[in-house]
């Protein structure tokens, strides 16, 4: 796999040597039991996949590329690069600035933009509409447009289903980048409705089936789907694609749901409605982590610790698998780790941090983080971690045993 050109500050002197030691032990990355480092009075049990995936370090190598070849130039990115606090804040410092926040929020105006500005597409992609605004300001995106390879190839499955008549189904956060970009660029060649989990898949079935009626479909799905969605029409025959970074355990759960609908009523009702049998459209590196983190699961773990973006997609269902086998805490880096009685935690469900108290029980630490966390923070947390329990053992130490 291609070498990305990163800066220093997000390598890793510990995790280097933790991934190089399970390459060399299997190169062809078939077994996705966790890494165990054990330090005697403890155990760290390390997932097998974690940290930045091709497409994060190909967004980040353009990224920095993009400030050296523009000294004095204005530097802009469309939003966040990645959902990493640490990235983000590393940009800023390097003089790009943000022209949305996350969820679409205009920071910059469209009419500061100059035509000699460079503007950076993150690794999400942008929507149809966006660049269009850019380019009639003039501005080029080509250049610096760092938009994931697995984003687009959603995009190019969606193309190729949408010419086929085919309304899509988008398994995504509505108000997340990648789900809007996705849905921008569904509806240039098909109609489309988002839904983020089994639930909303559920009220869509009951579309399908007529057990709920157009002006309900209208209601539920306010706002996600294609201004000229007639449910009577357009879930005749559809497919299902889906943000790269959701669960793929739900993905297949919620395709396979609706094909099932779909064909059980076309059978019984004697009506023509089809299901577009599509693969999964996940990246390899969402699938990996969290099979790695599913094979976590597997190990007898005290607690687990998560580290990543708080706004972090994948990271989040990391946590949303991790916590139905232990405790676990969800860190954006080491300045969590207050000592060894208290962290602060974030919770997905209620979006909020959390101050934990005797949080530190027990000696099987299962660690992982997602695919925008650089591996140098994972370094910080284990020093954190083996300072607070008093290990004084060398990580080279503990590989060569």
């Amino acid at each position: 796999m291609k070498q990305f050109d990163i800066p220093s500050i997000f390598r890793s002197p510990i995790i280097s040597k933790v991934k190089a030691f399970r390459k060399a032990q299997d190169p062809r990355k078939k077994d996705f039991s966790p890494t165990v480092l054990d330090f005697g009075n403890l155990q760290l049990l390390i997932a097998r996949h974690f940290g930045f995936c091709y497409g994060v370090e190909n967004a980040i190598e353009i990224a920095y590329r993009a400030v050296e070849e523009n000294q004095g130039k204005r530097i802009f990115l469309l939003s966040q690069m990645i959902h990493n606090p640490t990235v983000n804040e590393d940009l800023t410092k390097h003089g790009i600035e943000f022209i949305q926040d996350t969820s679409g929020k205009q920071l910059i105006p469209w009419e500061e933009l100059k035509a000699e500005d460079v503007v950076i597409i993150p690794a999400f992609g942008t929507t149809l509409e966006i660049e269009q605004i850019l380019k009639d300001r003039g501005v080029s995106t080509e250049k610096y447009n760092t938009t994931c390879p697995f984003v687009e190839k959603v995009w190019n499955r969606a193309e190729k289903l949408g010419t086929e008549n085919h309304t899509l189904v988008i398994h995504g956060k509505y108000n997340h980048e990648e789900t809007r970009a996705t849905f921008s660029h569904t509806a240039l060649n098909s109609e489309a409705v988002i839904v983020k989990n089994m639930e909303e898949a559920s009220f869509l079935a009951k579309c399908i089936t007529g057990e709920e009626s157009k002006e309900a479909f209208y209601t539920y799905f306010k706002g996600k789907h294609t201004p000229g969605f007639d449910p009577e029409v357009h879930l005749n025959q559809i497919g299902v694609i889906n943000q790269t970074t959701m669960l793929a355990s739900e993905t297949q759960e919620i395709a396979e749901f609706l094909k099932k609908t779909t064909e059980d009523f076309a059978a019984r009702s004697q009506v023509s409605k089809t299901f577009a049998d599509t693969r999964d459209t996940l990246c390899y590196a969402t699938n990996d982590n969290q099979s790695a983190t599913e094979a976590l699961m597997n190990e007898s773990l005290d607690f687990a610790i998560v580290v990543g973006g708080y706004n972090s997609s994948n990271t989040s269902h990391l946590v949303e698998l991790l916590e139905q086998r232990c405790p676990t805490y969800f860190i954006k880096d080491e300045s969590e780790i207050l000592d060894a009685e208290t962290i602060r935690s974030f919770n997905i469900h209620t979006h909020q941090t959390e101050v934990i108290e005797h949080w530190m029980k027990g000696s099987r630490i299962g660690i992982t983080s997602g695919a925008s966390c650089p591996d140098s923070i994972i370094d910080q947390v284990i020093s954190k971690v083996l300072e607070l329990t008093g290990s004084n053992q060398s990580i080279d130490e503990v590989i060569a045993r």
